[in-house]
């Protein structure tokens, strides 16, 4: 399995027991920053998206290779430029064995189709894939919004918008990295624009609300879907697995001869909240503010069947609800009877809770990373992983819990989801890696984060 960390400055070089990846795309409530050596264009996310491929066993002489190093007493710019102006080797995709190359590739912006799949403003678009083209991107990665492909009726597909789009960056010689977008866009950090989830599905939300996530005081979050209806035929006759299967379908076949000419690089699949997967634990629109611990979203009516039948088969009926002392989005864990030291989570029914609760975000993954090697294959898939690093330094990590992460100081909440990836041979994207601990803790001393130690963490229990 190959682990990408998301980063916004290269180049990087990480050396890990297992292929490793680097990347830049992130959906933390804070800025990452920019890189600068690439002219993007307005509307884009100042992002990077590099891989970095190596052997699981190397050998001394592939050590002693030169690499490129992060190192803060080089200045990035020089960094970069020094990187464009070395020719650039041609080797195959996603193997960089015995080289310091480093694919680039640059974030388009979130609405460069709009509502009618058209590409807005191509000619100004085009110019600036040029500019990315002279400086020796190797390519493009963009969202491919399910919003606007299937927007109006079930299984009518419009991808033209799409397809003018990559033939344009075809013709240029650039590659793509697609995203399979299956969540609404407009409430994360960085989204400029307001792309809903399909026309069809709001419809069936409005006399069914349980097929969007829910919190305790029964706000619906229509960001995504709950996965408690993955296997439920709410959605005009399909579950929502179906219809995830038959979306990545029909791309796969609609794009048959990118493919086939090795133009897609990857795809990664949206799972949750932001595209990661995750519950949407720390939605803005319901007033969570960062460090907030956020809350559990597990209310929707099919979620909290299978949380019943869990409890039931434990033997203890009286578990089948969820935790009523967690207080609100922007509590401290502290401030809770839940997640203070010695809480609730730590108790026979807390552990069973967040055993389930966790157990769902895992199944929902490896269902359809699943799908996703069936319409996809002999493809590359990667899917992303938020980096939940407020809290860290607790016992609890009450925001990790919340989100579906059960990380508690005394259990590995990440091998298990990493396990899930490498059953399915996917790369793990994973947030943060370019904040620093220190930097954390003058800005938000009161957030006990720590973005290295959990970087760490995922590194060693995914290689």
């Amino acid at each position: 399995m190959a682990i990408r960390l998301n980063h916004t400055v290269i180049p990087v070089s990480l050396k890990l027991g297992a292929p490793a990846k680097v990347s830049a795309r992130s959906s933390l409530p804070f800025s990452v920053g920019d890189w600068r050596g690439v002219s993007t264009f307005s509307g884009a996310r100042s992002l990077v998206s590099a891989k970095v491929k190596q052997r699981e066993e190397s050998t001394e002489e592939e050590e002693d290779q030169p690499v490129p190093v992060e190192d803060d007493s080089v200045d990035d710019e020089d960094s970069t430029d020094q990187l464009v102006d070395e020719e650039i080797v041609h080797v195959e995709e996603r193997d960089f064995t015995g080289t310091a190359y480093v694919p680039v590739y640059v974030m388009l912006p979130l609405g460069v189709i709009d509502m009618n799949s058209e590409v807005v403003e191509p000619e100004e678009l085009l110019d600036h894939l040029r500019t990315l083209k002279s400086v020796n991107v190797d390519g493009v990665m963009l969202d491919c919004w399910w919003g606007i492909v299937e927007a109006h009726t079930p299984q009518v597909y419009n991808w033209s918008g799409y397809k003018k789009l990559f033939q344009m960056i075809r013709d240029l010689g650039l590659k793509i990295q697609v995203v399979m977008s299956f969540h609404e866009c407009g409430g994360n950090v960085g989204d400029d624009v307001h792309i809903q989830l399909p026309e069809w599905v709001r419809e069936i939300g409005e006399s069914n609300p349980d097929i969007y996530f829910t919190d305790r005081e029964g706000r619906r979050n229509t960001e995504c879907l709950t996965w408690g209806i993955d296997k439920q035929r709410v959605l005009r006759g399909r579950t929502a697995l179906e219809v995830y299967f038959d979306y990545m379908r029909s791309f796969r076949v609609e794009f048959d001869e990118f493919f086939e000419d090795k133009i897609i690089s990857e795809i990664e699949v949206g799972l949750g909240a932001c595209g990661e997967l995750r519950y949407p634990s720390y939605p803005a629109q319901f007033g969570w503010k960062y460090p907030g611990i956020g809350e559990f979203q597990c209310y929707d009516k099919y979620l909290m069947k299978s949380l019943k039948e869990a409890a039931e088969v434990r033997g203890h009926s009286f578990w089948g609800r969820g935790p009523d002392n967690t207080e609100t989005y922007n509590s401290t864990p502290h401030g809770t009877g839940f997640f203070r030291d010695g809480g609730d989570y730590d108790s026979y029914y807390g552990r069973f809770f967040l055993n389930w609760y966790s157990r769902v975000l895992i199944d929902h993954g490896d269902r359809v990373l699943g799908m996703a090697n069936l319409a996809f294959e002999g493809n590359c898939i990667a899917a992303k992983l938020s980096g939940i690093h407020w809290w860290y330094k607790t016992a609890s990590h009450a925001a990790e819990l919340t989100a579906g992460f059960y990380n508690s100081s005394n259990r590995d909440g990440y091998g298990p989801i990493a396990a899930m990836f490498k059953k399915h041979d996917a790369a793990l994207n994973f947030t943060c890696v370019e904040l620093r601990t220190l930097d954390q803790h003058e800005d938000f001393p009161e957030a006990l984060a720590d973005p290295e130690g959990l970087v760490w963490q995922v590194k060693f229990f995914s290689t």
